[in-house]
């Protein structure tokens, strides 16, 4: 569930294709995107034996541990482009604002905390040129975490 006012709409990121802005400002730590429906969760064992581009793997997302939440259903929380640089946190599941944003921001989050431990994104970071690959569960859950408080505070 988007929680502010939103668009998709051609993303800001070179060859990214849409992106997800909201319309409203957003304060910092605000939560921009909760999970809600979530109705296929699957270990990471069972979801590598499909295709990388199978839809069951394009439309994962990693929630803890080796656990994937699956959302065939192609939600607009799926325009929430990749940034080494990103306007969001991801978190357990929720994205969070990392500043306050202005409304017309595109949100972006680091995908390297949705993807699985050392999986390499099949595209590298358009503006860096780094290659995308996933970091291991505990470093996610500290890194989130200390962001999170430091975003609570």
């Amino acid at each position: 569930m988007i929680v502010p006012r939103y668009r998709v709409a051609p993303s800001l990121i070179p060859q990214a294709g849409k992106g997800l802005f909201i319309d409203e400002a957003v304060a910092r730590g605000a939560v921009i995107v909760a999970p809600d429906q979530i109705h296929t969760v699957w270990p990471e064992h069972k979801l590598r034996r499909y295709p990388p581009d199978s839809i069951e793997v394009e439309s994962s997302v990693r929630w803890f541990e080796d656990w994937f939440s699956l959302t065939p259903e192609w939600s607009d929380e799926c325009y929430v482009n990749h940034s080494f640089a990103p306007t969001a946190l991801w978190h357990l599941g929720f994205i969070f604002a990392l500043a306050d944003l202005p409304a017309g921001s595109e949100v972006t989050m680091d995908y390297r905390y949705v993807i699985g431990d050392g999986e390499r994104m099949p595209f590298a970071d358009s503006v860096t040129g780094k290659e995308i690959v996933g970091l291991p569960w505990r470093q996610v859950l500290i890194e989130g975490a200390r962001r999170l408080a430091e975003l609570a505070a």
